[in-house]
């Protein structure tokens, strides 16, 4: 899984470095196909956000939060995209179990 932090007007700090990838660990046990992460993180004013583009196998998912606090919003993103990333694990264990096998053509003898 690769990770890329990114902030705008605000530096990223080895704490909040530490904290993001210790939650995304999070989506990492849940579903192991992640392929790449994301991040952005910029403050306006009061007004911490934060957003996330994960590519999966096959999906990519956008997820966004904001706080007045950085550290809840990035627990609100990881919220989200647990959420999200669980329900494409369930649609994608479907579409697998119910694909069609091979079909055998009868022969003629």
């Amino acid at each position: 899984m690769n990770l890329h932090l990114t902030g705008h007007h605000v530096e990223i700090t080895p704490a909040i470095r530490e904290y993001v990838t210790g939650k995304l660990e999070k989506i990492h046990r849940h579903f192991d196909h992640v392929i790449d992460v994301n991040v952005v993180m910029t403050v306006e004013k009061l007004d911490q956000r934060i957003e996330a583009n994960v590519h999966l196998s096959g999906k990519e998912i956008h997820v966004q939060a904001h706080d007045g606090d950085m550290y809840a919003a990035i627990d609100g993103l990881i919220d989200k995209l647990d959420r999200q990333v669980i329900k494409y694990k369930e649609r994608f264990a479907t579409a697998a179990r119910h694909s069609p096998g091979i079909k055998r053509i009868p022969q003629d003898n």
